[in-house]
């Protein structure tokens, strides 16, 4: 099979989880990380910074948690745009004691994780220039490094910038699931859907498109071997691989059509199918912005 190589602009968009109860996530996002509720409906929520939609939110009946050792989300991560953002995120934590159960210096980026009420994996970073990220042999080198916490509240404390949640210009940077299989997933993301490996590391596999140092993560550390989780666990819906127009989304639609995947046209600028661990993704070329677009993804 021909090498697909995916558009530089590729990048990805919205993330759908389930939760156990609407209300309880909605005072976590708002009030802990500093989401906006764009749209809301009685058992889904779209929300957002600016007016981004990032992240949607859909109360699962009879919900139950995400088993261990099942494929799925293990965090999505949300990008502000400098190091002085990711402070006053950081502050805010701090001031809202909210738990964070972990931090690393990355070399291309700073970061720090948490979980939501579900057990839902969050990271919330920032990311250095380009031009200061470290490379191998075409590999980007990235490592766990510790970061100087008290000197990135000190950053925000001496702005005395009053807290107004996640500034605009905030986006989703990327995904890292959970997979089965490493071979596999790279059959899958790279090999079929064209992209880029940055690099290859003890279990896991990073990837992206127009050499960002990853737009997926996919990692066996919990998981290999592993189904997917049940229907009512919460955990991920879908994700949303955002294309820069219909010609590149027709291109991975014919490449598609060659392979034994399911895949379903929502519309005219949608693809739904799911990865070989059952992680539902969205090729589109149009931005998800409505939660009737949520649902119809879905279906």
């Amino acid at each position: 099979m021909e090498k697909l190589t995916l558009s530089p602009e590729t990048h990805t968009g919205l993330v759908t989880i389930a939760v156990s109860s609407l209300d309880r996530s909605l005072e976590y996002y708002q009030q802990s990380l500093g989401f906006q509720v764009l749209e809301q409906s009685a058992q889904s929520a779209l929300l957002g910074a600016g007016d981004t939609a990032l992240l949607a939110l859909v109360e699962q009946e009879q919900a139950q948690p995400q088993p261990p050792h099942t494929t799925g989300l293990y965090h999505f991560a949300i990008l502000v745009p400098s190091r002085e953002d990711l402070a006053y995120v950081v502050l805010h934590l701090a001031q809202s004691r909210t738990p964070v159960e972990g931090m690393a210096d990355h070399l291309v980026s700073e970061a720090f994780y948490l979980s939501d009420p579900d057990g839902n994996g969050i990271e919330i970073y920032r990311d250095r220039p380009r031009s200061e990220w470290p490379m191998k042999e075409n590999e980007v080198q990235m490592a766990n490094a510790p970061i100087d916490v008290d000197a990135l509240l000190a950053e925000a404390q001496s702005q005395n910038r009053p807290w107004n949640g996640l500034p605009a210009g905030t986006r989703l940077g990327h995904m890292h699931l959970r997979v089965a299989d490493i071979q596999k997933a790279e059959e899958f993301y790279h090999d079929l859907l064209g992209f880029d490996i940055m690099q290859s590391w003890r279990g896991a596999l990073f990837v992206s498109a127009g050499g960002y140092h990853h737009h997926i993560g996919l990692n066996t550390w919990e998981s290999q071997g592993a189904p997917p989780p049940p229907s009512n666990a919460v955990g991920l819906r879908f994700y949303t691989l955002q294309l820069p127009n219909d010609t590149e989304l027709e291109r991975i639609y014919e490449r598609l059509q060659t392979t034994s995947y399911l895949v379903e046209r929502n519309d005219a600028h949608t693809l739904a199918l799911r990865d070989p661990f059952g992680n539902g993704l969205l090729v589109t070329s149009s931005p998800i912005t409505t939660l009737a677009a949520v649902q119809a993804g879905l279906q």
